[in-house]
């Protein structure tokens, strides 16, 4: 197979790589990008553990080609915060014990923080934060305390904009 290099935007930063053309964003991602926090399991974009934001929408890594996001912009769990600057979902999925054993946790965050970008200043109700995150499985817990998270930080994250 030929390669090819791919120019993306990873968390603010310009990579170029050589690619196969059959490489997953996935894969580029965790194997040669080292980006270890976007999960890998069922490779069918069935559990939402890869999910990453590509142009700020939540998308699975694990079923999209690494040649489609040629100079488009990826944000992966790595580039939400830091340990002295959590996002706000970060800083409530700990506050709030959202956080079990983790390995859902940056596809949830991720997932939540795009629906939240999509519908700003608002409330979202427990059904809607629901429906929001229904394509992450989390086998550890049964979802209270992450729609709790997500509520409070979406409470943060309204109050923190300036008004109109």
């Amino acid at each position: 197979m030929s390669r090819r290099n791919l120019n993306i935007f990873i968390n603010g930063e310009r990579h170029q790589i050589l690619i196969e053309p059959h490489w997953t964003l996935l894969q580029v991602l965790r194997n040669h990008i080292g980006m270890m926090g976007t999960k890998e399991n069922c490779l069918e974009a069935e559990c939402g553990v890869c999910t990453v934001l590509l142009d700020g929408k939540a998308v699975n890594s694990c079923i999209l080609l690494a040649g489609q996001v040629e100079g488009r912009s990826i944000t992966t769990i790595e580039g939400l915060g830091d340990p002295e600057h959590l996002h706000p979902l970060q800083a409530a999925f700990i506050e709030y014990g959202a956080v079990q054993c983790g390995y859902c946790i940056p596809g949830m965050i991720l997932s939540a923080k795009s629906f939240l970008d999509e519908n700003p200043g608002g409330r979202p109700t427990r059904e809607e934060i629901r429906e929001a995150i229904s394509g992450t499985l989390c086998r550890c817990t049964g979802y209270l305390k992450i729609v709790d998270a997500v509520a409070v930080a979406a409470e943060r994250m309204s109050a923190k904009e300036p008004a109109p």
